[in-house]
């Protein structure tokens, strides 16, 4: 018995269903790239730890908040590597990881959106609140200008209004795929 001819659009889906996989390199290169922020990560903590004694409070602040950007974005990409793999290439097994938090099985995409600009408006915010400990206090502390500060403050705004949007436009999205299901 002879196997069926493939026609070219079972050959063409297959190879597009394959290309998932180009996509695995970026996820590793966004691993490599966890490696480079706990460098990073090593670095202002090491800077920090020398100054602690003898730098300003203020100084002491920023650079915690530099600490706890860098672990944002850290947390950040994991979100991206995991969720993004498991909703375009390939689904992992987590019955064998007995430490697996139980969140990553459950993001979708929207979810994932939510999560990348949630954790985005985060890091803006340290980043907002960086600039406010440099506003300069005197010819010895020049600190940011109010037009640098200013546009920080328009950024963080856009992340934060784009995000509340996103949510809204999940949410109106959500009830009419409801809206539709009842229907049927």
């Amino acid at each position: 018995m002879s196997e069926p001819r493939k026609s070219p659009e079972t050959i063409l889906e297959k190879l597009l269903f394959a290309s998932r996989w180009l996509l695995a390199p970026f996820f590793v290169g966004l691993a490599f790239s966890i490696v480079i922020l706990l460098v990073k990560f090593a670095q202002e903590l090491f800077h920090l730890t020398l100054k602690s004694f003898t730098a300003p409070e203020s100084e002491i602040i920023t650079g915690v908040l530099t600490l706890v950007d860098l672990a944002l974005t850290g947390s950040l990409l994991l979100i991206v590597i995991f969720s993004g793999y498991e909703n375009f290439v390939s689904k992992i097994d987590h019955d064998t990881h007995p430490d697996w938090p139980e969140w990553m099985a459950k993001i979708d995409f929207t979810d994932l959106k939510l999560k990348l600009l949630s954790s985005i408006v985060a890091i803006s915010a340290i980043q907002l609140l960086k600039q406010f400990m440099k506003v300069p206090g005197g010819p010895d502390k020049p600190g940011v200008s109010d037009r640098e500060l200013m546009w920080y403050v328009v950024i963080h705004v856009v992340f934060v209004v784009s995000s509340v949007l996103l949510v809204l436009s999940d949410r109106i999205s959500g009830e009419a795929k409801a809206s539709k299901a009842e229907a049927k």
